[in-house]
């Protein structure tokens, strides 16, 4: 089984977007483990529609749009991590973590600590408006200091090359593209733009 964990600098940064791409470039299934909010349409639900690819039930299913150890508590429930094992599927698997890194999962427990246990290799989403330098930087080196494998960054947003030459160049990490935002996005424009992502790099590190 080849997985690939995407996670993100932040909330609401394309990330979902990237992972549908992902997963229909790779012709894998879908994970997403904890879902937060459920007054619009799930990530799950948004990756079905955008790659086609198979998607495999939340573990976690959280009403309010907050983190998830918030969501569960608000539910009178809290997150068994031990129930976030990695699912069994034949081929690749992408799997979305909420967030950033540092989202608790619990009071004691962070995304972070749960991709660290897995040690599957992981692509970082970083938007490219102003403050993303710091962000990128903190996320890489929290990625590293907890031993995960880290495939590179793949920036969200429009062109900022001076920016993104800066992370790549002071982290040591590898470019893997960019996506702009895409006002009509579906299945087929997605596709499109995702032909600017490296994707040579991310099957080799599969």
């Amino acid at each position: 089984m080849s997985t690939v964990i995407v996670t993100g600098t932040d909330t609401g940064i394309g990330k979902t977007v990237f992972s549908a791409g992902l997963t229909a470039a790779l012709g894998a299934q879908y994970w997403k483990p904890v879902q937060s909010g459920l007054e619009d349409a799930t990530d799950s639900q948004i990756v079905a529609a955008l790659s086609g690819q198979p998607v495999l039930p939340e573990t976690y299913l959280l009403d309010l749009p907050a983190s998830p150890h918030l969501s569960a508590e608000d539910m009178g429930i809290e997150i068994d991590v031990t129930r976030l094992a990695l699912p069994q599927v034949q081929g690749p698997l992408v799997v979305e973590g909420a967030g950033g890194l540092m989202v608790p999962l619990t009071r004691k427990a962070y995304f972070l600590d749960l991709f660290a246990q897995w040690q599957k290799p992981v692509i970082l989403v970083a938007r490219t408006l102003l403050g993303t330098i710091n962000h990128t930087t903190l996320s890489l080196m929290a990625l590293r200091n907890a031993g995960c494998p880290v495939v590179g960054v793949v920036f969200s947003g429009p062109p900022e090359p001076a920016v993104e030459e800066t992370i790549i160049q002071m982290s040591d990490v590898a470019h893997l593209g960019r996506l702009d935002w895409i006002e009509d996005l579906n299945r087929d424009t997605l596709a499109n733009a995702f032909q600017s992502i490296d994707m040579d790099r991310i099957r080799s590190a599969l």
